[in-house]
């Protein structure tokens, strides 16, 4: 619990727009509160002071197990009457050992256990703190928590924790277990199958309305809908829906929804987002063309913002490289007359728009009789210096009539050497 990990879990919420109405609260300022309910239950003889070592604890477990029995607390000092202060002591909730504990989960159903099954449980160490069993049962109960959802690792916890609430004379609240999200190989998610943090999928590029929608639906669902909004989540999650087997995380799936988000997203934002994923490739976006108008061509293309940054960048690069393969098979001498052609349309083209420029492209094949592709494909090379790139209208309109006749030039001189 260092304060480096409580920012990131309140960070992570920020950033999923998962807003609170109150806290955070820390348990480490309740602990008068803890002591306090200790005492109740001492006093009312529903806790007693185990006086057992580790060393001894650890013999009564082997012995337990050896004889083939559950290796429980023994009960050694259940029926001690007095209380020696001189010696170390833990305190030991007096669970009933016998009857049924039960609860309706809302998610699992029914689940029962038999009380004799339950251990003694210690709710307060030898140095005076508390346990979380103990301590999660105070912090509901004083706050008027009325229902728990966890992770479904907790099962085994609730019936302490419900023998606790009645023994304080608390209202129970109600449960409901989530099943445990899984890798690609069926075992519980861990770092091995990738980045676990939240914030390290805003690194790497997606955007928090993909992870909010992924994320529920990874464990709920609403007929075959996969989309939701913001506002349908809210109006149509219900923890009843939510499934009762453990969710496998698909990174696939993810990227699917981020690529949808980032296509339907509004630009400008996108272009706030975009930024420091561009400074961190050492591009300034202000030395270049409008960043929104560049985001717009992108879009269609990008499944994360990482791939947008990484596909903006020859808008931003002066001298950018030409790759090899695609230089050589497209800025022939042969391309030179007729890239040359087209740099000499575009100079004295008005208005310099994505409509003007394609009605440029179409004539100029017409005159030459040539397709579409024998133009736009050189031309996509000499502007940005590759054969993957987003729409040769949308690329020169963004780029600009006089950056665009730089980026001409450049090609037909290297065309031509």
């Amino acid at each position: 619990s260092t304060q480096e990990s409580v920012d990131a879990i309140l960070q992570g919420m920020e950033w999923l727009g998962l807003d609170w109405d109150e806290g955070p609260f820390y348990q480490s300022d309740n602990f008068p509160l803890y002591k306090e309910y200790v005492q109740q239950l001492l006093d009312e003889g529903k806790a007693y002071r185990c006086y057992c070592s580790a060393e001894e604890l650890e013999a009564k477990r082997e012995l337990a197990m050896k004889e083939g029995r559950k290796p429980k607390y023994d009960g050694t000092c259940r029926d001690l009457t007095s209380f020696d202060p001189a010696k170390s002591s833990v305190v030991r909730f007096r669970a009933p050992h016998d009857g049924v504990t039960a609860f309706n989960d809302l998610i699992k159903g029914p689940i029962s256990f038999n009380n004799e099954e339950l251990d003694d449980l210690i709710i307060q160490r030898s140095d005076g703190t508390p346990t979380y069993n103990f301590v999660v049962v105070i912090d509901d109960a004083s706050m008027g928590i009325t229902m728990v959802i966890r992770g479904d690792d907790h099962i085994n916890n609730t019936p302490r924790q419900i023998l606790l609430y009645e023994a304080l004379g608390k209202p129970v609240p109600q449960f409901a277990h989530v099943p445990m999200i899984l890798g690609s190989d069926k075992t519980r998610l861990s770092k091995r199958h990738g980045a676990t943090s939240v914030m390290a999928y805003r690194d790497m590029g997606f955007l928090p309305e993909a992870m909010v929608n992924y994320l529920v639906r990874l464990g709920w669902s609403h007929g075959d809908d996969e989309i939701f909004s913001r506002e349908e989540l809210i109006s149509k999650f219900a923890i009843e829906a939510v499934g009762k087997s453990a969710g496998v995380f698909n990174p696939d799936k993810l990227l699917w929804l981020n690529a949808h988000y980032i296509k339907i997203g509004d630009p400008e934002r996108l272009a706030d987002l975009l930024i420091p994923f561009l400074k961190s490739r050492g591009v300034e976006p202000e030395s270049g063309p409008c960043l929104t108008s560049v985001v717009k061509t992108l879009q269609e293309r990008s499944r994360t913002m990482v791939e947008m940054a990484d596909g903006a960048l020859f808008y931003y690069q002066y001298d950018y490289a030409f790759d090899e393969e695609a230089a050589a098979k497209f800025l022939t001498r042969e391309a030179s007359p007729m890239l040359t052609e087209l740099k000499n349309r575009l100079s004295a083209l008005q208005p310099f728009n994505v409509e003007t420029i394609g009605a440029v492209f179409k004539q100029l094949c017409a005159d030459l009789g040539i397709k579409l592709p024998l133009v736009a494909q050189p031309a996509r090379v000499a502007l940005s210096g590759k054969t993957a790139a987003p729409g040769i209208f949308e690329v020169i309109e963004t780029l600009g009539v006089n950056e665009t006749l730089r980026r001409l030039d450049r090609a037909i001189k290297l065309a031509e050497s």
